[in-house]
């Protein structure tokens, strides 16, 4: 995934066998949510939290690409900051969004995405606090950007944009700022899309209400994260 001159954090690894597990999981659950939706509401919320657990566990254990940075050149392969494994999370379900949404490229729009399907982060629950939602993000980067063309399929990996990259780089450099040896949390990939200015998330954060305050409380919280049991 990483373009020419980019180095790669090497942060996760799949085998073949563990990929096609990973995509049997995805189709047999879309295939129960679609035979059963005749049956009503109750049941299709049901069936899909049961999807989203089923592939936030598959992930978890499966995400077969790193996320590509220009931070780390010159930097000690030991001492390089390493990603949370939600954060990791955020950035496969990033690009499965930019697939739903057929764009071609995963930008900051679906990164926010990502991180509100992910869910269990501090970031994701701030945000949620803060009347930020998966439907409103979703809503907002359609009407910024437009629907993708029903005809167009998108790559399997769509390749980040420049102002996701950017994003992506501002978390591993203030993580490198810090000197702590703790992981890059999402809160870390929320404040870089922040500091992205010009980014579609940028703009949809900033319309749905977020703001320099809520910023300086997230950071406050950067590098602590959460963990949320499922029943």
């Amino acid at each position: 995934m990483a373009a020419q001159g980019l180095s790669v954090l090497p942060i996760a690894s799949s085998s073949t066998a563990t990929n096609q597990s990973c995509r049997k999981t995805f189709e047999q659950v879309l295939s129960f949510n679609l035979s059963n939706s005749f049956v009503g509401r109750k049941l299709s919320i049901r069936t899909s939290n049961f999807s989203l657990i089923a592939l936030r566990r598959c992930l978890s254990s499966t995400v077969p690409f790193s996320l590509p940075t220009t931070k780390t050149e010159g930097i000690d392969p030991d001492k390089q900051p390493k990603w949370s494994s939600r954060a990791i999370r955020v950035f496969a379900l990033a690009e499965m969004e930019a697939r739903k949404l057929k764009y071609p490229n995963t930008g900051t729009e679906t990164l926010l995405l990502g991180i509100m399907v992910e869910g269990t982060s501090l970031a994701a629950k701030f945000l949620r606090e803060n009347g930020i939602t998966h439907t409103k993000v979703r809503d907002e980067a359609v009407d910024l950007l437009g629907k993708g063309d029903m005809f167009f399929m998108s790559p399997e990996n769509p390749p980040l944009t420049g102002p996701a990259q950017r994003a992506i780089d501002w978390a591993v450099e203030e993580k490198l700022k810090s000197g702590d040896s703790g992981e890059i949390t999402v809160a870390y990939l929320v404040l870089g899309i922040w500091a992205t200015k010009e980014s579609a998330g940028h703009i949809i954060l900033a319309n749905l209400g977020f703001d320099d305050d809520k910023a300086k409380e997230l950071a406050k919280n950067m590098d602590k994260d959460v963990i949320l049991s499922y029943k």
